[in-house]
């Protein structure tokens, strides 16, 4: 009988169970480690519960913005007078038990999925212990919830812890009225007036999730604009909907603290001022969860952020040790996590890898409308990394939108000037998230505007104006605008 590599995986979210399978196929004896329910934090607390939530805000914001211009009619019996009144409302203490059910649920198939593929699923928490030993092996030991301890020999081992909410030292989340985002599911009303403290990607969706469902809501947001990392032009769309739509929209204002007062929350800002809501979402970014692992004894670099440095196939510097997802600070994105763990177990197995290539990742924005982008951005174009062309053209002008009543949005394409081959893009509009696909394909396959704008499209569809688009850019190449 021949010998068997062991891997130990600890963290059990997409970083670790997608590693945990590859491996498995691949022919090695696998554990992962994990002490939450394997998906970790982005299946239990993060992305499918806010995802789901969202799902049920999206049915909200359609029916509300579009079923007048649409000419449907909802019998009631609102008095005349109070005909503008809101003729749908939300049971949140229902839509959060759909939200964990369907998390547990998840949570449970991607553990059949692992069990099934031939891996050991240990609860407990994992760190490495000392270096590497002679035989290149590592050990790993493993606490569990009672106290008693395993060890783990294995001849690789990865690191994919994820990572927590950040706090505020002087808004500290009390999970009633202060909440962090794995707090919000165990709301059972909706906040009449919810403080969104952080306008990144998780405060942004937040906000426009509970503005929808009914809450009043105040975004405060330290920066310019909302979503600061995110193309300009697509940002400067949403903000304007959250502003009509009537949120409170607080740009350049930091939040110094957070307490509670009787049934309220007193926010006070950097310059003084304070402002009330009866709950606060605290969505100020994340921290790794790197402590406690063993790591400087390992060997293991890490960043001053706390982050494992790792390279383009998922390496640290200890030799058998590799990381994968939010821990490395790379990318906190799922499917990022996934190709690192991926990789890894390509890379240590023998099989064929290729590096991580961070400019063909699309990503989204689950607000409405959703904002979805791959490859280079307009910043990347702005600073001089990259020479591209662009153009950019509204929804306004697509027939399906005018039909569906949709008036926000557009699809903005970037490509290389001479070759038009396409380097990426940007969608903003209803489930942007799937229209982005095409561009990814383009982006990932070297296409040119020319071959995106000669395949057939379904007319009249949404993505009729990625075609569009390219047709453009593909006419001003030829036409020498280049």
């Amino acid at each position: 009988m021949g010998y068997v590599t062991r891997i130990v995986i600890i963290g059990g979210g997409p970083g670790g169970y997608e590693a945990a399978l590859v491996a498995a196929q691949l022919g090695a004896e696998v554990t992962v480690v994990d002490c939450d329910g394997l998906g970790g934090a982005s299946v239990l607390t993060d992305c499918v519960p806010s995802k789901t939530l969202i799902a049920t805000a999206e049915v909200m914001t359609t029916f509300d913005s579009s079923y007048e211009e649409l000419g449907i009619i909802v019998a009631d019996d609102t008095p005349p007078l109070e005909q503008a009144a809101r003729v749908v409302g939300v049971d949140l203490d229902k839509v959060n038990r759909r939200v964990k059910r369907l998390a547990l649920a998840q949570s449970h198939d991607i553990t059949a999925s692992v069990t099934r593929a031939g891996a050991r699923v240990l609860r407990g928490r994992g760190r490495l212990e000392g270096m590497q030993a002679l035989d290149g092996s590592r050990k790993v030991v493993v606490t569990a919830a009672d106290g008693t301890e395993e060890t783990l020999t294995a001849d690789a081992v990865l690191l994919a812890t994820g990572g927590h909410p950040r706090e505020l030292p002087d808004a500290q989340p009390d999970g009633e009225r202060i909440l962090n985002w794995t707090q919000v599911y165990d709301l059972r009303e909706l906040p009449e007036e919810l403080i969104v403290v952080g306008s990144g990607v998780t405060g942004a969706e937040f906000a426009g999730a509970y503005q929808a469902l009914g809450s009043k809501v105040t975004l405060v947001s330290s920066r310019d604009r909302v979503l600061p990392g995110e193309d300009p032009d697509a940002a400067a769309v949403l903000e304007d909907v959250f502003r009509r739509r009537g949120m409170n929209v607080m740009a350049r204002s930091r939040a110094q603290s957070a307490k509670r007062v009787g049934d309220r929350v007193e926010v006070t800002l950097a310059d003084g001022r304070v402002i009330t809501g009866s709950h606060c979402l605290m969505a100020v970014g994340a921290i790794p969860n790197s402590a406690g692992l063993g790591l400087e004894e390992a060997g293991v670099r890490v960043r001053e952020s706390g982050h494992i440095w790792t390279d383009k196939v998922s390496r640290t510097t200890a030799p058998g040790v590799y990381a994968a997802g939010d821990v490395t600070g790379v990318f906190a994105l799922a499917s990022v996590a996934a190709m690192q763990g991926r990789i890894a177990m390509y890379h240590f197995l023998g099989d064929a890898v290729a590096p991580l290539n961070l400019k063909t990742v699309s990503s989204n924005v689950f607000t409405d409308p959703e904002i979805a982008t791959v490859g280079y951005t307009q910043a990347d174009v702005d600073a001089g990394k990259i020479d591209a062309r662009v153009v950019k053209l509204p929804l306004l002008r697509n027939p399906r939108a005018k039909m569906q009543g949709i008036r926000d949005g557009f699809v903005k394409i970037f490509c290389r000037p001479g070759t038009g081959i396409v380097v990426g893009g940007v969608v903003v509009a209803p489930r942007a998230s799937e229209l982005i696909h095409p561009i990814s394909i383009a982006v990932d396959n070297n296409l040119t505007v020319e071959q995106i704008a000669n395949a057939f499209t379904v007319y009249p569809s949404l993505s009729g104006s990625i075609a569009e688009v390219a047709r453009q850019l593909h006419t001003r190449k030829s036409g020498g605008e280049f």
